[in-house]
């Protein structure tokens, strides 16, 4: 069974930056979709950044956020920069169950999911 760990999130003022982690045990992320969605307070779960063989971003985002890959560390991350307080939620790592195609932006391609860590921009 895959287990993924989030960590990185925290407080942090507008046009600050935050790298978050995502930790794998039990199976790695070389050749799997893997994605980072975000939830916030009254909001449905929504796509930030997903990575296969290339990178796909919410527009949102686009321009400010980076997913990225560390194979010999079994960790992905998320670069954010220029952070927003409509950035606050709490984020989540995912990570798809096979090496088939799935769309990166849908929930549903996802089998894995992290626990989450908030995320806080203050103004």
């Amino acid at each position: 069974q895959v287990q993924l760990v989030e960590s990185g999130g925290g407080l942090v003022q507008a046009g600050d930056s935050l790298r978050l982690s995502c930790a794998a045990s039990g199976g790695t992320f070389s050749g799997y979709l893997t994605g980072w969605f975000r939830q916030a307070p009254g909001k449905e779960r929504e796509f930030v950044a997903a990575i296969s063989g290339s990178t796909y971003y919410a527009d949102s985002v686009k321009g400010r956020f980076t997913i990225s890959r560390d194979n010999a560390k079994n960790t992905v991350y998320l670069q954010m920069n220029s952070l927003k307080p409509e950035d606050t939620a709490v984020y989540y790592c995912a990570r798809r169950r096979t090496m088939g195609w799935g769309t990166p932006s849908s929930i549903a391609a996802y089998d894995y999911w992290g626990q989450g860590t908030q995320v806080t921009i203050s103004s």
